[in-house]
């Protein structure tokens, strides 16, 4: 679901019962996008964490802690001047608008009493943190915006704050029923369409949600709707912003085989088929649904470089791989120059001087074939000649076919790494696949004094029966799962033919059930390039038959006698455990 209005509307309501007479005692700027703000309330201290990043803008209560930078930005410096020690006295939300306004109490230099506002808006690629003063002029932004970027609002310090009107949509907590009908006939598109388009705060689900209260196919246009049935949705339309008005919210999660599917602030009829999970507050719904998609984005910004590094030296090697292909197969006629020279060194002696081409018989193929001869030059001359060509045409194709194998293992190799940081979590995940580039000489390491220390370890998983089954999420702690962490019975896991992790299930020298080689093979599948596949095949045998090659590159390993399954790559039943 979108952060809609009304998802806002929610989190204001908390954040109004939760910050309103608190003290602002910390403030951090853990990213360049990002505030994360300590307040002290009665109730004791709790943590506010705002995001205004382009792909993922949130705000939410939160008790975890993010790491900071070293040195704080300039944002975070001045509202630590500000409103450090500040006191929320208000919080607030224009309208049905994605904005909240934290209004802040605090003494200047001379101790005397000031006022500013903090101001939150979450408007997708638009999202902002803009600082106010008392009078709406801006002081700072997280982001700048200035008229290069925007024609129609700038938000610099110095400027005026407010909200651009651009969809000059109705706001829905006051609209009466001859505007809403008016609004919707206005508009020449779906019903549900019709709806999100012309309120403010009003998300597609919630259209959606309005019309199947209402009984109406979202699909139909406002035109296709008789007088009552318009003024029977807007009636139904009342009754659901009477939830919002009255801050009547039920925060909720929808959950598809145990993965969150949707989340609302009031609950969703047309989603009654699902599995739905109510929680204390929105911030916990928020948390619930947004953290792991949060941390994934995250994530992949931060391994922009490492994957950039990786895709180009794929690049390279792949338009090498074509091109010594090419070049291979201009040598599947080598053996055909061979024989040439034999036939030419066993009949030639028979032909006249200056002959164009001789006719033989070939006791290979036991046929007559035509040889083309060089005039100028003797019989011996021109079967030294085809010997000549042979003997370099051989040389090229053991030369590149050793060659190839070895761009094909360059490619495999970078494959994997590719896949190993799809499945990153975490800063730590992605030092260590950097420090395994830099042992692979994609990346030129920097000496310098201070040594990085990888503290990435495996994923940890139990299964339904109890075995404890681990996945590495890197060539790196792929070795060292499979040599150095496995014993010889646990059993070994691994996509068929696609780069992945190495799962391993610690046997204890039980005989595993079988519903544990299903699971570990859902996270074979599941941690390999074919994640999201219904069917995936995996091989598996006992780490003892699995070898590694001398010189062969991080995680390559070989084995030649195992078993298969094919199976899906649905892993939501499997437990994670969080060592």
């Amino acid at each position: 679901m979108a952060f809609d209005g009304i998802t806002v509307a929610a989190v204001t309501q908390e954040l109004r019962d939760s910050l309103t007479g608190g003290r602002i005692t910390k403030i951090a700027q853990p990213e360049t996008d990002e505030l994360l703000l300590t307040i002290k309330t009665p109730d004791g201290a709790c943590r506010l964490y705002i995001s205004a990043s382009a792909s993922l803008p949130l705000i939410y209560l939160t008790d975890e802690n993010k790491p900071s930078p070293m040195t704080a930005p300039n944002f975070c410096m001045l509202l630590r001047k500000h409103i450090g020690n500040g006191r929320i006295t208000k919080v607030s939300q224009p309208g049905l608008e994605r904005i909240i306004h934290l209004d802040i109490e605090h003494l200047d230099e001379l101790g005397d009493l000031c006022k500013k506002k903090l101001i939150i808006e979450i408007m997708g690629k638009h999202s902002n943190i803009i600082f106010c003063d008392e009078n709406n002029r801006i002081i700072d932004s997280i982001k700048h915006v200035n008229a290069q970027m925007s024609s129609v609002r700038e938000v610099l310090p110095g400027r005026e704050y407010f909200i651009p009107d651009t969809m000059a949509k109705l706001d829905p907590l006051t609209v009466d029923e001859d505007d809403f009908i008016q609004a919707l006939k206005s508009k020449p598109a779906p019903l549900g369409k019709s709806v999100y388009t012309s309120f403010t705060g009003v998300s597609p689900v919630v259209a959606e949600e309005i019309c199947a209260l209402a009984g109406l196919e979202s699909g139909m246009t406002p035109q296709d709707l008789s007088s009552d049935m318009l003024s029977h949705l807007y009636r139904q339309f009342s009754y659901y912003m009477e939830n919002v008005r009255t801050g009547s919210f039920h925060p909720t999660v929808y959950y598809v085989k145990n993965a969150p599917k949707e989340f609302c602030a009031i609950p969703l009829s047309h989603f009654s088929r699902e599995t739905a999970k109510e929680y204390h507050s929105m911030s916990q719904v928020l948390r619930t649904y947004y953290a792991t998609k949060n941390t994934l984005t995250r994530i992949r910004q931060k391994s922009t470089d490492l994957r950039h590094v990786v895709q180009t030296a794929l690049e390279r090697n792949r338009k090498k791989y074509d091109l010594q292909s090419r070049q291979l197969k201009d040598t599947e006629n080598r053996d055909k120059y061979k024989v040439y020279g034999e036939l030419i060194n066993i009949y030639g002696y028979s032909l006249p001087a200056g002959s164009k081409e001789l006719t033989a018989l070939n006791y290979y193929t036991d046929q007559e074939i035509t040889i083309p001869l060089d005039p100028t030059m003797t019989p011996q001359e021109n079967s030294q000649k085809y010997f000549a060509r042979y003997n370099k045409q051989k040389r090229t194709f053991e030369a590149l076919t050793e060659l190839i194998r070895e761009t094909a293992d360059d490619i495999q190799y970078l494959e994997s790494i590719s896949n190993a940081l799809d499945i990153a979590m975490n800063e730590a995940d992605l030092a260590q696949i950097k420090e395994e580039l830099m042992q692979s000489g994609y990346i030129r390491r920097k000496f310098t004094k201070k040594k990085v220390k990888l503290t990435s370890r495996p994923m940890h998983y139990i299964s339904s029966d109890g075995y404890h089954m681990y996945v590495g999420k890197n060539n790196l702690q792929n070795d060292e799962l499979t040599f150095s962490f496995a014993s010889g019975n646990d059993w070994w896991f691994h996509a068929k033919g696609a780069p992945g992790s190495h799962v391993i299930v610690k046997s204890r020298g039980d005989e595993l059930p079988d519903h544990t080689f299903e699971e570990a093979g859902r996270l074979a599948a599941y941690y390999s390039r074919n994640r999201g596949s219904d069917k995936v095949e995996i091989d598996y045998v006992e780490k003892k038959h699995v070898k590694k090659p001398n010189g062969a590159k991080p995680g390559f390993v070989v084995y030649y006698t195992n078993y298969s399954l094919v199976i899906d790559s649905d892993i939501s039943d499997i437990e994670n455990v969080q060592d």
